[in-house]
């Protein structure tokens, strides 16, 4: 008889540096990871791959702010904000690991640039700026379409502007045939519902260009993780770039592009996302002091934890 899965994510709630409310979804046994979603994604978008490290590590998958059930962006949006979240998050968790994919990979770099309470670094082709990689031309585009109604219009934009070398190079009508096929109504929605905040994420990435020798300050060990694919995209080329600027950093490369969120892409062999991520998180072969995590967050008054008692998503 199989022993039993994981059970449900359970929901909680913390209150950030500003009075925002961040909720996160705990979910698994062992030490604890905090997983940091991309642009448009919810939390609830990698349950199935905190589900496959709920053997070994307790995942807090945070519903980063603008999204969810966390509280809006803010006038006053910056990734100094995303990483007062990550940090009030930290302080009620006590987690020494962290893991970001995407634009969430930006934040976990960030976050482990301005805190020594994490340990151990996983970023998945992170959304960082070199060189003008991330370009936000498309964007006063994309938000008059959006502003006028028109939400597929808006996305094509989105997607062509995002990656110019591939996606960019389709035209429009054939993105517009292909994406209603390609992606599901429901996820469309949601995608169309979060590019308002996509679009304030990407300047932001784009504000902090040419930025990335300053994760050189960076004391944990980090593990860049990047597609089959990665040198067609600026997110992918990052992840070689930080190699040497990194000074505890080792790269990997998996052998399927995009394969983070859903279950049946989670690959649950060694080579698969699942497996890397198992061995970079989990214990060294030489253990060391981990850091004080009441000393790890900036904010004293952060990290306030309202739970849901019983609560699951």
């Amino acid at each position: 008889m199989a022993p039993p899965g994981p059970s449900p994510p359970q929901t909680d709630v913390v209150v950030s540096a500003d009075g925002t409310p961040i909720t996160y979804r705990s979910v698994g046994h062992g030490p604890a990871v905090l997983l940091v979603p991309g642009a448009l994604a919810l939390a609830a978008d990698f349950d199935a791959l905190a589900r496959e490290l709920a053997d070994r590590f307790t995942v807090h998958t945070i519903e980063r702010r603008g999204r969810g059930q966390s509280g809006p962006q803010g006038d006053d949006y910056s990734i100094e904000r995303e990483c007062d979240d990550v940090a009030a998050l930290q302080a009620a968790t006590g987690a020494a690991l962290l893991f970001g994919h995407s634009f969430g990979g930006l934040v976990a770099l960030e976050a482990a640039r301005t805190s020594r309470a994490f340990e151990k670094i996983a970023v998945y082709e992170p959304g960082v700026s070199i060189d003008g990689s991330i370009d936000t031309s498309w964007a006063p585009a994309c938000q008059a379409q959006l502003d006028r109604g028109r939400d597929l219009a808006a996305f094509i934009t989105f997607v062509r502007g995002l990656n110019p070398e591939t996606s960019g190079k389709a035209p429009r009508w054939l993105l517009r045939l292909i994406l209603p096929i390609a992606i599901k109504k429901q996820e469309r929605a949601q995608k169309y519902r979060l590019l308002p905040s996509t679009i304030r994420e990407h300047a932001e990435a784009a504000r902090l260009d040419n930025s990335y020798r300053r994760y050189g300050d960076i004391t944990a060990e980090v593990l860049l993780m990047a597609g089959k694919d990665a040198a067609k995209t600026g997110a992918g080329r990052a992840s070689q770039t930080l190699l040497p600027v990194l000074p505890n950093a080792r790269r990997h490369e998996l052998p399927r592009a995009r394969p983070l969120r859903a279950r049946e892409e989670a690959g649950a062999g060694r080579r698969g996302p699942v497996g890397v991520l198992h061995r970079a998180l989990g214990p060294s072969k030489r253990s060391r002091r981990l850091p004080d995590a009441s000393t790890s967050s900036p904010h004293p008054q952060s990290g306030r934890v309202l739970s849901r008692p019983g609560s699951s998503a």
